[in-house]
């Protein structure tokens, strides 16, 4: 199991991979339309699942309780923006979720996932979502580490 860590928790509303240096203006631009538009809010994380599914999980997360509607539609806010400045649309439906490990088909993957999602059953954790932001994901020599390329308040 790789344990991810506590810095580099993250709701993500829209993942786009590799990005030539000379697009990320644009995408910025996006990012700070649809955070424009968009509103201060509450979240409550609990629960826990696994993708793909359980029997042999690939990555272990908490889910949400409540503000799944408004984080979707921020979510929404920036796919909108974003094929404006020329991306295409997301083709994956949005679900959030803090991924909390990555198994990568452990033997052991499934049974440490069952006993997240016992864990968890009854957990219930308040979060403001105030602020979004566009990161930059550095992976290679250790754990991945999420560098903010700017971040705002919503609104």
């Amino acid at each position: 199991m790789r344990w991810v860590r506590l810095d580099g928790l993250h709701l993500t509303l829209r993942f786009l991979g590799p990005t030539l240096e000379d697009r990320i203006g644009a995408v910025l631009s996006a990012v700070r339309v649809a955070g424009a538009e968009g509103h201060s809010f509450e979240i409550t994380i609990g629960g826990a699942g696994t993708f793909p599914n359980n029997a042999r999980p690939r990555a272990l997360w908490l889910g949400l309780r409540s503000g799944g509607e408004d984080l979707a539609g921020l979510a929404s806010a920036v796919d909108r923006a974003l094929v404006e400045v020329g991306w295409p649309p997301e083709s994956k439906p949005f679900r959030a979720h803090l991924t909390l490990a990555r198994a990568d088909g452990v033997p052991a993957g499934a049974r440490v996932a069952a006993r997240l999602i016992e864990a968890s059953a009854g957990l219930r954790i308040a979060c403001p979502i105030d602020r979004i932001g566009l990161y930059e994901s550095l992976t290679g020599g250790g754990p991945a580490r999420y560098e903010p390329i700017e971040v705002l308040r919503l609104g």
